[in-house]
């Protein structure tokens, strides 16, 4: 980039460094349209967010008219699109969010960026390097701008097993239903999900209407109301690897928590994606999902130096996961597939985002084996992938964590928010069969099919009690309760020659404090642990 336009000055956040190993391969065709979502500082009069446990709730409308952008600093906005030749394509108060539409030579003048091709492997991207910049005046609005770089950043966490896994012996493992899992776990009988809805974020794929009725019927299960929200262009477009992935969401979500209804939100699988995506969901006034459930991630950190993720974008998805917490939202996510790997290879160990943030419930991975009239064993999962866990780089330890002794990183020792809160049956060989193309796959599992299972139970519990909201301090109050079934055995979640942590009495960073009764832990959301959340302020 040459010397910056007279009164210009880098936004706070936006540094890019190039894919490590990724060549600049030549400049972005000057003539491509590219959507830019310039996320917006809450209006200056906003009080601080009500602590999260505090029992203040605000519905969506009223968070928009408190919470919100300045409709002052989005005329700013439209002023300099205007300046430049830019379109608005969206405003949206509540998401804090302008969305611009330019070609590649009008972006470059008014962002003050250089785009480029860049190639590494088979994967070509859109990118730049160093900051972004604005005007003076207009920078000390804005908390990020999104869209001028489009490499991918979302990977779906699960994993498929051997078709042959269906037909092993009893007292193995083998492959189960959401419902069987559901009845395992102990999630409350009888229940409904009527008037919830459950919210998944999707980064690619699709799925056919008929093949989920099709499973559905075939369990003798009625089928999901199913809403596609389309984000930045995306939609339901089944035809790829990622099906398997919405598929999954669905069928686990939806026959866990009977009469809840589904919005699949898609979305483009880079970091503007990812924003968009997660303001979208959480602010659906439409919708209004109660529960999030979150089956993709990337890493934290690429390498020591790589930053795939900027701080401008974590920053924007962490403070969103707040803002669900105040609107009684939860949001669960999973851990990651690969143990401490997170396929970087590297021989480092990672964890992934947004399963390491502190306003998500993380959710990791066990093996159910052994089924029968006496129950079952439950064990770390590790072989065909891993649980992923281990210690957040990007974020302290929380407060509600420090009830529990959380390991120093394995890499250097560091402290940090520990991963996971709770975990689930995600070994393929325990997983699920689903319908594919009208076509049995699987089993299928992964730690994406847990963040949807624990999502129906919030979706019950939520009938019954209301708003439930964030849970990660209840869930580190109920530490050494009957609530969990700890998981001790065996070994620990190291993969890929990454170093990993191992699975122990009490929480630890491969499965947390281990998968979840779920009747025991509706009845203590429904109780006096919640109570004080529920009450509304509108």
């Amino acid at each position: 980039m040459g010397e910056l336009p007279a009164g210009y000055r880098a936004v706070t956040g936006t540094r890019r460094s190039p894919v490590p190993g990724a060549v600049r391969i030549g400049d972005a065709d000057r003539q491509e349209l590219v959507l830019v979502s310039i996320r917006l500082r809450r209006r200056p009069s906003a009080p601080a967010l009500p602590e999260l446990g505090s029992g203040v709730r605000l519905n969506r409308g009223g968070f928009a008219a408190v919470y919100g952008a300045d409709p002052a600093d989005i005329a700013q906005v439209e002023n300099f699109a205007a300046r430049f030749g830019l379109g608005v394509r969206e405003t949206s108060v509540a998401r804090r969010t302008v969305v611009l539409a330019g070609i590649v030579e009008q972006l470059e003048r008014a962002f003050a960026v250089e785009l480029g091709d860049y190639q590494i492997g088979q994967m070509r991207y859109r990118g730049r390097e160093g900051h972004v910049h604005l005007p003076a005046e207009l920078a000390a609005v804005v908390e990020g701008v999104f869209g001028l770089d489009n490499r991918p950043q979302a990977r779906p966490q699960f994993r498929s097993a051997a078709p042959h896994v269906r037909a092993l012996a009893p007292n193995s493992t083998q492959a189960l239903t959401p419902p069987q899992v559901a009845g395992l776990y102990e999630f409350p009988a009888g229940l409904r999900a009527d008037g919830q809805c459950i919210g998944l974020l999707e980064f690619g794929g699709g799925y056919a209407p008929a093949d989920i009725a099709a499973w559905f019927s075939g369990l003798g299960l009625v089928p999901p109301g199913l809403a596609d929200v389309s984000v930045l262009g995306a939609a339901n477009s089944p035809g790829s690897d990622a099906d398997v992935e919405v598929v999954l969401d669905i069928d686990v979500a939806a026959s866990v928590a009977p009469g809840t209804r589904v919005a699949v939100y898609f979305a483009p699988w880079t970091e503007q994606g990812w924003v968009d995506a997660v303001t979208t969901a959480v602010h659906d006034a439409a919708n209004e999902p109660s529960v999030l459930s979150i089956s993709w991630g990337w890493p934290e950190f690429e390498t020591a130096e790589g930053l795939t993720w900027t701080a401008a974008a974590m920053d924007a998805v962490s403070v969103t996961f707040q803002e669900a917490g105040v609107l009684g939202m939860t949001v669960l996510a999973a851990s990651g597939d690969q143990g401490t790997d997170c396929q970087i290879g590297d021989g480092v160990a990672h964890v992934i985002y947004p399963g390491c943030d502190p306003y998500v419930t993380s959710c990791g991975g066990t093996e159910i084996k052994d089924v029968s009239a006496a129950g079952f064993t439950e064990v770390l999962w590790q072989g065909n992938g891993a649980s992923g866990g281990g210690v957040s780089v990007n974020f302290a330890v929380p407060d509600w964590q420090t009830t529990v002794a959380l390991p120093a990183s394995v890499n250097d020792g560091h402290a940090g928010r520990g991963i996971p809160d709770i975990a689930g049956n995600a070994h393929p060989d325990s997983g699920y069969v689903l319908i594919l193309d009208g076509a049995d796959i699987g089993p299928v599992g992964g730690t994406s099919a847990v963040a949807p299972l624990y999502a129906g139970l919030i979706a019950l519990a939520s009938a019954q009690a209301g708003a439930i909201g964030f849970i990660n301090p209840t869930l580190y109050q109920l530490a050494g309760s009957d609530v969990f079934r700890d998981i001790t055995c065996c070994g620990d979640n190291g993969y890929g020659g990454a170093p990993g942590y191992p699975v122990g009495a009490g929480w630890d960073a491969t499965t947390g404090f281990g998968s979840v009764r779920g009747a025991a832990l509706v009845d203590e959301l429904s109780g006096d642990l919640v109570a004080a959340l529920i009450p509304s302020w509108h």
